[in-house]
């Protein structure tokens, strides 16, 4: 969600906005620090904090602090999950409350062009007269966020992990809108112009597949690679050229055992290493799933991406495993 862009058009069209954040958890928590809601002064809201009564009780609180004549700007609250809000989860989470009103407007656009031009980070003293965010010198991720006494350093904008997905078959197609509503940036590619469907999602971008050779010098490094296009000819000159290099961590193709290792056989004949090879993922999609509905195949299929890239999240940022985060269960 592009918090600021959101913030900026309820400014324009109702005044003033509320910005809810996970400023910091501790213990098993629904959310992680930085997931965010934004509250309208009719109550409505866009995001989650993670649902259940935390976020009715956050609603409240934004809602009663938007409905005052000169509410403080920001405000930091701690609710106890357990005792306070009767949630099972039994951690504690320390919720920023933030009203954005007309006279942000200039700061809020800033930020919100800044958002729109791709990630980045700030770092802002709260008090309450508002959070002031500046350039952050602390390295953030999307969505992220760490408190320290009364500064809290965050990031904002997109930071997705781009998936070149070749071949708009129903495999394909099916993925394309599992992936829609995730934090992934798709190129799709087919030699086939009329293989696209009319309505595309806005994270997904088409073109037609041209050299397979052009199209990865182009690509960007740590893309994740997904070949399922209508020809095996062409699957397997996409799948040598993805693993040519060592620039992407995950090229999957989809298919039965039998296909990889024929593709095992040709790749190997044609000079790939053994080790680049062995990262080919063939079949695609986590186990346990085993219909071969296109539905059924993305969805395992996609949650093979989001658990590949959380881990290679996590194992590529050193900040993260020094920093002094605090991190709760999946579920509240």
């Amino acid at each position: 969600m592009r918090v600021w862009s959101r913030l900026l058009d309820l400014i324009d069209g109702h005044g003033r906005a509320a910005m809810v954040t996970v400023a910091a958890t501790r213990g098993s928590t629904p959310r992680e620090a930085g997931a965010r809601l934004i509250v309208r002064p009719d109550g409505g809201f866009t995001g989650t904090i993670g649902g259940g009564m935390l976020e009715w009780r956050a609603i409240a609180v934004a809602q009663a602090a938007l409905a005052r004549p000169a509410p403080r700007k920001a405000e930091l609250r701690n609710f106890v999950l357990g005792p306070d809000m009767g949630q099972c989860c039994g951690g504690q989470v320390e919720l920023l409350f933030e009203v954005l009103e007309r006279s942000d407007r200039v700061a809020v656009a800033a930020l919100a062009e800044r958002e729109a031009a791709g990630f980045f980070t700030t770092a802002g003293r709260i008090s309450e007269n508002g959070v002031v965010r500046t350039a952050g010198p602390i390295e953030r991720r999307p969505g992220s966020a760490f408190l320290a006494g009364d500064v809290i350093a965050e990031g904002f904008g997109d930071d997705h992990r781009r998936i070149l997905l070749f071949g708009a078959g129903h495999v394909g197609r099916a993925l394309v809108m599992a992936l829609a509503p995730l934090p992934f940036s798709v190129t799709w590619a087919d030699p086939r112009p009329d293989a696209f469907p009319a309505h595309i999602p806005a994270n997904t971008t088409i073109g037609r597949l041209g050299d397979p050779a052009e199209t990865f010098a182009a690509a960007v490094d740590g893309s994740f690679v997904l070949v399922m296009t209508h020809s095996h000819q062409l699957d397997l000159a996409l799948v040598y050229g993805a693993l040519a290099g060592d620039r992407f961590p995950y090229v999957g193709l989809i298919g039965s055992k039998s296909k990889r290792a024929r593709f095992e056989k040709r790749l190997a004949a044609a000079g790939i290493p053994a080790t680049r090879i062995g990262d080919l993922v063939c079949p695609i999609g986590i186990a346990g799933i085993e219909s071969k509905l296109p539905a059924a195949i993305a969805a395992a299929t996609v949650a093979q991406l989001v658990m590949r890239d959380e881990a290679l999240r996590l194992s590529s940022a050193d900040s993260a495993a020094a920093e002094p985060r605090l991190r709760g269960g999946r579920n509240g």
